[in-house]
């Protein structure tokens, strides 16, 4: 080729990229706004509107933009939903003429346009206004009439626009009962009729300041701050009433969220009146403003009403990254267990494997107990109702420093259910708990030891399996993943499903009890010949271990593992258990 010819070719490329380049990159997005604005009645923005007005027979709303949010200033002053306005214009400003239908109508009325069903006014950042009659549906009821102010055009829009137009003033309203971040609040206050509760947010916790100083309970205040923050307002009552009595709201509970410090602090307060059960609601005001509202009755249920309510509920801290040892006292004997690391293990009244799960459940235990009632405000009525504890836990964490608490049975009763005295030794307070702590807490040895009969075994660590019953012997062998041979007494395909069925159950039993420690009088516990025996085998061949199944009492089995001479009871869940060979055989 010659270098002409290339010099050509390459201008030519450069021409055409650069053709690309402004055409579809420079110019493309203003040539695809210009396409999707085609066909608009208007082409303004939502962001370039300030004020917008509503006409609708005799009512008129106007609403006017404040920073980013809305303000509804007709009929009434108030907060408008910024999602509700900016819905409204969003119709308005992307609506598209369907098809004009006079050019010069001699009639407005034919299409229920004098007067307009609505008319919008617009007005824009440069002071324009923008104009905007919506009449009568058209007979099919997809499209609505409609024509510019000042414009004698007569075209149709769809319906949506009408829709949009005609929102009542309580759907255009904010429904936020208090707008705060609950990470922002630094405290708050509830004035009540005979006492005020001042609670404040020091070091990451909350702390009740007044009447009395206690830790508030973390729980009680975050329900509060989500019910205020996610409620919604249910409906707008009345808009200045003459009187606030029928609404209880002449002397009103009055709550004061309080966000910042010093100088920079915020406060947004809320009036609460009488609780209307029929309407299953609370009815309430803001400071500043003059409609009466309806609040959902769960609004209510969450605010505080006196300091047991407000108070710190959790009766023992848990911090189980820093626990070394944990000690309980029981009927059922002492057990104390070590952390090493991130496991515990039984270390009296003698080394024994345990159970991680158990352990947890007891720590899981302490760490969600709530009081139901307080006793006192210290550990001063520990020696009067709690002298002789049932249970007592100790906590003692990495550093050394140990946490007791007892309990004790209480003859109260919450809520038709059986109580429970509780308290730190030290310094209480002595508190009212759930009876069935008790039952949570009162574990012996037995109870926290890992009681699976074949401890840690693998499934995919057993490759071959002897079993024995009735005179009968099978062998079978793993093949792959999940299929099973037969080698004895007969070679072929198994039932893989009846073989992994077997195998899950034995992985699966726990006992419940040791019949007998030593193994004694197992003639009484059907061992001295067991009716099924089943030998767990590695692929070399060595085994994993050796499942003993004798006698079945009831709702209770007694097995034994082959080299531990302890007899266990287990539950009876084995079912029946394969004949062999059939049952194995595919």
């Amino acid at each position: 080729m010659r270098w002409q010819t290339t010099v050509v070719l390459a201008v030519v490329l450069l021409a055409l990229g650069g053709f690309y380049y402004v055409y579809e990159v420079r110019w493309g997005p203003a040539r695809e706004e210009a396409a999707a604005r085609q066909g608009r009645v208007f082409t303004a923005d939502t962001k370039d509107v300030t004020a917008l007005s509503l006409r609708r027979g005799g009512e008129v709303v106007r609403l006017t933009r404040q920073g980013d949010e809305w303000q509804m200033v007709e009929p009434v002053q108030a907060r408008a939903s910024r999602t509700a306005v900016d819905e409204v214009l969003a119709n308005v400003l992307t609506a598209k003429i369907d098809r004009e239908i006079a050019g010069t109508p001699a009639a407005l009325g034919e299409f229920g346009l004098e007067p307009p069903a609505a008319e919008l006014t617009l007005t824009l950042q440069d002071g324009k206004t923008l104009g905007l009659h919506l009449g009568a549906k058209t007979p099919t009821g997809v499209w609505v009439y409609a024509r510019e102010r000042d414009k004698p055009a007569v075209f149709v829009l769809g319906e949506s626009v009408l829709r949009s137009a005609t929102r009542s003033v309580a759907d255009l309203r904010d429904r936020t009962i208090l707008a705060f971040d609950g990470k922002e609040v630094t405290g708050f206050e509830v004035a009540l009729p005979d006492t005020t509760l001042v609670v404040e947010r020091a070091e990451g916790q909350w702390r009740i300041v007044k009447p009395v100083k206690l830790r508030a309970d973390t729980e009680t205040v975050s329900e509060l701050f989500t019910k205020l923050t996610g409620q919604r307002i249910r409906d707008f009552v009345a808009e200045a009433p003459r009187s606030r009595e029928p609404y209880g709201l002449e002397r009103p509970v009055r709550v004061t969220i309080h966000t910042g410090r010093d100088k920079d602090r915020t406060s947004r307060t809320l009036l609460l009146g009488r609780v209307d059960g029929e309407k299953k609601g609370v009815y309430a005001m803001r400071p500043g403003e003059t409609s009466v509202l309806l609040l959902p009755e769960e609004v209510w249920t969450a605010i505080p009403k006196n300091v047991a309510v407000l108070r710190n509920k959790v009766v023992v801290e848990v911090d189980r990254d820093k626990l070394a040892r944990l000690e309980i006292e029981s009927p059922k004997g002492t057990v104390v267990a070590s952390r090493e690391k991130d496991e515990w293990k039984i270390v009296a009244p003698e080394p024994l494997p345990t159970d991680q799960v158990e352990v947890g459940a007891v720590l899981t235990a302490l760490r969600d107990m709530r009081a139901q009632g307080f006793l006192s405000d210290d550990a001063s009525a520990v020696p009067r109702v709690l002298a002789k504890p049932q249970v007592k836990v100790t906590l003692t964490e990495e550093g050394g420093a140990s946490r007791t608490l007892l309990v004790a049975p209480s003859p109260d009763a919450r809520g038709g259910a059986p109580s429970a005295y509780a308290a730190m030794a030290d310094s209480g307070p002595v508190v009212l708990v759930d009876a069935a702590i008790l039952q949570s807490l009162a574990k012996g040895p037995t109870e926290l030891r890992d009681r699976r009969l074949l401890g840690l075994v693998e499934a995919q660590d057993i490759k071959r399996m002897r079993v024995t019953a009735g005179g009968q012997t099978a062998v079978l062998e793993r093949s792959g993943d999940f299929d099973w041979q037969m080698l004895e007494p007969t070679r072929g395909e198994a039932r893989g499903r009846k073989v992994d069925d077997l195998l899950y159950a034995l992985r699966g039993l726990r006992w419940k009890s040791i019949a007998s420690a030593d193994g004694a009088d197992a003639a009484a516990y059907g061992l001295d010949t067991p009716r099924y025996e089943v030998v767990l085998l590695k692929g070399d061949g060595s085994e994993i271990a050796t499942v003993q199944i004798g006698k079945r009492d009831g709702p209770t089995t007694y097995v034994r593992k082959k080299g531990d001479a302890a007899i266990y009871a287990v539950d009876s869940g084995l079912g029946e258990l394969p004949k062999i060979p059939d049952d194995f055989k595919a």
